[in-house]
């Protein structure tokens, strides 16, 4: 880091893996720059708004940069007054925040300017958010290799999930892909709107990071991509590489399992059925005309069994002959519960 006069901001390039040393992580982006990605635990502290941020660069393509420096120095001024007046207001003499925009320029250095002159130690990233990304993906690179993955996979409806929870809940060390990427990795799996990719990278390298690399990490036997996020190439290496074991369970538990799952979506017999007309071009309208059926006569049971037989069932059997080929344990879900499965993998 370099050396800094007093009451001067410093600017570092450094960036941890592990706790933060800083008291506060400061986003100074536009909300939409924020939204897509950002350094995990950093509040947004806008010195431009989104419509501000248009405004000015609106300005600077028709006009030039002088007039659209003053007006964005007009609203940065006033941003910055009204973050001192609420969220700064109650920070005490030894508040040490780290400031960033975009490419560590103007916007990161007014407000770290006007926090180091009211006396708090302010440290700056230096090429800001840009660095930030660079970091993640090289990260993304060398971390996961770091770690002892045990890769479980198993059918629909099996249970995958609820073992990882179990294990979590004795305290192994669970990556939970499907929770980060907001989706249940199959293609009835959306649960709600999906992360950006480089959010998503970011809270995958935060979660590695929060891993003792000494010590397993639980992972279900994902494919390449979940929804529309795509795992790191390194990670997805790992994985095919891991212990992999295989969870069973018999047709009736996974039936009833996955109509606890996925209530929600059989309370809206419209957006089922929409889902399910995508699936003709694998098995015929025929097929899926009797599913919508069943659908309409709440015939859920059937519905679930044939979707399995049909449809889940088959890609399975194929997914994991070519990504997991070998099974080192076979567990059976049908004989005992999660929780003393999970209490026999992880015995605390």
């Amino acid at each position: 880091m370099s050396a800094a006069a007093p009451n001067a901001p410093q600017y570092t390039s450094a960036l941890w893996g592990g706790a933060c040393p800083y008291c506060e992580v400061i986003d100074v982006r536009a909300p939409c720059e924020f939204a897509e990605d950002r350094i995990p635990g950093a509040v947004n502290l806008p010195v431009l708004s989104d419509a501000q941020r248009a405004e000015v660069g609106t300005l600077y393509r028709e006009h030039g940069g002088f007039p659209a420096r003053k007006l964005g120095a007009a609203h940065v001024s006033a941003n910055i007054a009204q973050h001192l007046s609420t969220h700064f207001a109650a920070k005490g003499k030894d508040y040490r925040p780290f400031v960033y925009c975009w490419r560590g320029g103007q916007r990161s250095a007014s407000l770290a300017l006007v926090l180091a002159q009211i006396g708090w130690r302010v440290t700056v990233l230096r090429g800001g958010y840009k660095t930030y990304r660079a970091h993640v993906l090289r990260e993304l690179e060398v971390v996961p290799p770091l770690f002892a993955l045990r890769v479980v996979v198993g059918a629909t409806g099996t249970g995958k999930t609820r073992l990882l929870g179990a294990l979590a809940a004795r305290g192994a060390q669970v990556l939970d892909l499907e929770a980060l990427a907001n989706h249940r990795g199959s293609a009835l799996g959306a649960v709600g709107p999906q992360p950006p990719q480089k959010w998503f990278d970011s809270q995958l390298l935060a979660a590695l990071n929060g891993f003792d690399p000494a010590r397993p990490v639980w992972i279900e036997g994902e494919s390449n991509r979940i929804g529309d996020v795509y795992l790191p190439r390194a990670l997805w290496d790992r994985m095919r590489a891991a212990e992999v074991l295989e969870l069973r369970a018999p047709m009736e538990a996974r039936v009833r399992a996955l109509l606890e799952d996925y209530a929600p979506l059989c309370a809206d017999a419209e957006a089922l059925k929409a889902k399910l007309l995508p699936f003709a071009r694998r098995h015929g309208p025929r097929q899926v005309g009797a599913w919508c059926a069943a659908v309409d006569a709440g015939d859920w049971e059937p519905l679930v069994a044939s979707l399995l037989a049909v449809h889940y069932d088959p890609a399975y059997t194929a997914s994991a002959k070519r990504t997991y080929p070998t099974v080192s344990r076979v567990l059976d879900a049908g004989g005992a519960s999660v929780e003393a499965l999970a209490a026999e993998l992880h015995p605390g």
